[in-house]
């Protein structure tokens, strides 16, 4: 498993236009083979959020990367003044993974 994670920090007076704006995105992440999961973290300092996808492999998620898919998802930025700073990336691959088998 592959995990590809992006930090934001939001002005914590936009973070609502934020989430909206993930709401009412088009993903087009379930037309991508390997793709497992994608959810979008909210952390307890205002202002703090991680969106956070989950893929069978690093080379699944390159080509989401390369893909019109992804050019298409990432046309539309966030509205001006809701972000502050760049977003910063962070990758990671499985070394253990542990699921509640009750599920």
């Amino acid at each position: 498993m592959f995990v590809a994670m992006n930090r934001f920090q939001v002005d914590p007076g936009r973070s609502e236009d934020f989430e909206r704006g993930w709401r009412e995105r088009e993903s087009r992440l379930q037309e991508m083979a390997g793709f497992r999961s994608f959810a979008l973290l909210k952390g307890d300092t205002p202002g703090d959020y991680i969106s956070h996808s989950t893929w069978d492999s690093r080379d699944a998620f390159q080509a989401w990367t390369r893909s019109e898919q992804f050019r298409h998802a990432h046309s539309r930025g966030p509205a001006e003044g809701v972000l502050v700073g760049h977003p910063q990336a962070a990758f990671y691959e499985a070394v253990l993974t542990e699921e509640n088998a009750a599920n």
